[in-house]
């Protein structure tokens, strides 16, 4: 499979004859610019490290009957990962987001509650994500400084007015629909067939993705990949890991 990589200036026109010229699904298309992926004002779909890796992301506002065996998974595979909770969840289970944070998981910002964000005014996203924000440090004693919007949704002014916080917008390019709880092969399949370096690999605690981990996750190291936590795949314009950047 070949990777073509295109200016923000000819992103559209190019993509488009690419796929009508070579017949390539849209999952062949890996799109760059000159910014690096991790500018703010932009959503993120994959990482720009380069590394043969990928990060687990787990967008939590319910379902914490199922995280313990998560982390079980996570840790027999020494796979760090990216647990984005709403604020009303981690003021409920603090316990089980210390022990996510005590495991080397990485704890981001999932708004104070599972709200439409693109019905939000700018002020009331970022008050939304401040909340969150605070029930966070006030209990793992780091800040977050990644978001996931509920829904996956996304529009520019809320982009915009994230990034006005310093936060990155994360979305994904892999994505199991694990909601919809389909049988865990499917989970599997969504997954391992369309994995490549620094996915972004978006998951929720739910029974079927807790049945899928096992042999997801070892098809995953069988093809040499790591799984790091979303900071760690994340470059800024000089090519230095998010992780070694202080959040304001």
């Amino acid at each position: 499979m070949k990777i073509y990589f295109f200016t923000k200036q000819n992103l559209c026109w190019a993509g488009i004859a690419l796929l009508l010229m070579t017949g390539l699904s849209v999952y062949s298309l890996v799109f760059w610019h000159e910014d690096s992926v991790a500018s703010l004002g932009e959503a993120i779909y994959q990482g720009n490290s380069g590394q043969k890796a990928v990060a687990m992301t787990v967008n939590v506002d319910w379902g914490e009957e199922f995280i313990p065996a998560m982390l079980k998974e996570f840790k027999e595979h020494k796979a760090q990962a990216t647990f984005f909770v709403t604020g009303q969840w981690a003021e409920k289970n603090p316990e089980l987001l210390k022990q996510m944070k005590k495991e080397g998981h990485s704890i981001q910002n999932h708004g104070f509650k599972h709200l439409h964000f693109n019905s939000l005014a700018a002020e009331q996203a970022q008050t939304q994500i401040k909340q969150a924000e605070a029930v966070i440090e006030k209990i793992t004693g780091e800040k977050s400084r990644f978001f996931a919007p509920p829904y996956g949704e996304k529009n520019q002014a809320l982009v915009n007015s994230v990034a006005a916080m310093n936060y990155q917008y994360i979305m994904w390019s892999i994505d199991t629909i694990d909601w919809q709880r389909p049988g865990p092969q499917t989970i599997v399949n969504r997954v391992v067939n369309k994995l490549h370096n620094d996915a972004i690999i978006l998951m929720h605690p739910t029974e079927p993705t807790v049945k899928a981990l096992p042999d997801m996750l070892d098809k995953i190291e069988e093809q040499g990949y790591k799984m790091l936590t979303i900071d760690k795949i994340i470059c800024d314009k000089d090519g230095k890991s998010l992780n070694n950047v202080k959040a304001n």
